[in-house]
């Protein structure tokens, strides 16, 4: 790609609001049957008239808050005409000019390292629309429409154009994504479209401050799409402007088996929405104490966690980074930890190299493999030296597969630590003397082949000698 252009990216992402009730009636947000959680409000039929849901505001004021947003004590509903064939109104109610949180930030890392911070010019509330569905039913090729989704409340969250790299995009949508998770507004789902993200690209000559003709890339649904979808619209806009043409404003679609950006609409601009004032709403003020009782109930946001885990337990940062990607998995290792009363870092390996393979993610849910209350047990074991880790990794095997404790397990099958200093001394001794040529490599230098002796040694006792006294044993006779 040449290096006279930079790009410049924003991003506006949808997330779907993690309420029960749609956004300005009461039919479910909970998947079931096509058309069967609408209502005369939703379905847009003459008389309905809208109220406001006030989980949804609340939910719209925690992300705010978590963006670091300033909160409007008064902001106001707007309608956006457009028409589609899974938007029953003919038009959506959201907010224009006058959004519930503005002027807030995110902190990404960087590539080559370090953070940039990336500004948020807003975030309002709408409601979605219906889902069209297009293919073969009853051998008819048919589109169809499910009107379920039509007015389940969203938030509409708008960056500034700070972005310039793919590499900058995605982590932009990592980390955003993190925090609504953890904020438990939204559940993160891409492939489903509870988590939707437009993607602005233009380019403009290094060293310019004026923007660039932008294209609107619509609802790519996973991260390394977008950097591909960015990566392919910015080298088509170079193209086009160093062959002396111009850039239209398209909104567009990336199509992953092509690799291309396909055009599917000339861009409009607000103007062609018609907004107006909704009239069957009023503004919304938010009362006293609203914001501070939603400030107040606000959890811990991951990069919080993240600073409290490499700070304060010493782990590693990418370490603390993957206990931090889904809110249970911190939760777990949290309470294990509590419970075990073990070194933090080896709560840390054993959580996400033995248990967190086997965890399954549904939204904001998460089934375990085991309870917190039996890895604390499996792990105080370790802690206190009944057991090693290599024998831990065994025992928590069969506490998989038989659903038993670890103690039991452990006494059952005698799998406690060799701690009998003469029984150490006699598996080092014979170690030693059956492998006289690595000896004399060790005692000219080769330090590397204790791993060879302990080897030997934890062979020779099944696995279930103390591994500090071995290696101090062996330490000792190695010297003589």
């Amino acid at each position: 790609m040449t290096t006279e252009f930079e790009m410049v990216l924003g991003i506006e992402v949808h997330a779907q609001l993690l309420t029960r009730s749609k956004m300005y009636c009461r039919c479910s947000t909970a998947a079931g049957l096509p058309n069967t959680h609408v209502c005369p409000v939703c379905l847009g039929l003459p008389g309905a008239l809208p109220v406001l849901n006030r989980e949804a505001v609340a939910m719209a004021v925690r992300a705010g808050l978590g963006l670091h947003c300033q909160i409007r004590e008064t902001s106001r509903f707007d309608r956006k005409n457009y028409f589609y064939p899974d938007l029953p109104k003919g038009y959506q109610i959201t907010q224009f000019d006058a959004p519930i949180c503005e002027y807030g930030y995110l902190e990404i890392p960087l590539e080559q390292g370090g953070t940039k911070r990336v500004g948020i010019r807003r975030i309002h509330m709408e409601e979605d629309a219906g889902k069209n569905l297009h293919g073969a039913v009853a051998g008819q090729d048919l589109s169809l429409v499910d009107l379920n989704r039509a007015g389940v409340g969203l938030i509409e969250i708008v960056s500034e154009p700070d972005l310039r790299s793919p590499y900058e995009a995605a982590e932009y949508l990592r980390q955003l994504r993190s925090a609504l998770v953890f904020l438990g507004v939204n559940d993160g789902n891409l492939e489903e479209g509870s988590f939707r993200c437009d993607v602005n690209v233009s380019v403009r000559p290094k060293g310019t401050e004026p923007f660039g003709t932008r294209c609107e890339i619509k609802n790519v649904n996973s991260f390394r799409y977008v950097m591909k979808a960015i990566d392919v619209e910015v080298r088509k806009q170079i193209a086009t402007i160093t062959a002396g043409g111009k850039v239209r404003q398209f909104t567009k679609q990336y199509n992953a088996e092509l690799d291309d950006t396909i055009e599917l609409r000339e861009k409009g601009n607000s103007d062609d929405y018609r907004y107006f004032p909704e009239p069957d709403l009023p503004p919304l003020v938010l009362g006293d104490g609203f914001v501070e009782g939603v400030r107040a109930a606000m959890p811990e946001l991951p990069w919080h966690k993240r600073q409290r885990y490499t700070e304060s337990m010493k782990l590693p940062a990418i370490d603390a980074a993957t206990l931090t990607e889904h809110p249970k998995l911190a939760r777990y290792f949290e309470r294990t930890l509590e419970l075990a009363g073990a070194d933090p870092k080896r709560v840390a390996n054993f959580v996400l190299n033995e248990l967190k393979r086997d965890v399954v993610y549904d939204g904001l849910e998460a089934r375990f493999p085991m309870s917190e209350e039996h890895v604390a047990e499996l792990l105080s074991l370790v802690e206190k030296g009944t057991i090693n880790l290599k024998i831990a990794k065994d025992v928590y095997s069969k506490m998989i597969a038989e659903r038993r404790g670890a103690k039991a397990i452990v006494d059952e099958l005698g799998l406690s630590v060799v701690n009998d200093d003469s029984v150490i001394e006699q598996a080092c001794r014979d170690a030693v003397a059956n492998n006289p040529k690595q000896a004399e490599g060790y005692r000219s230098g080769k330090k590397g082949l204790m791993g060879f002796f302990v080897g030997a040694v934890m062979k020779a006792t099944g696995g279930r000698a103390s591994p500090d006294k071995v290696n101090a044993t062996l330490e000792r006779l190695l010297a003589s």
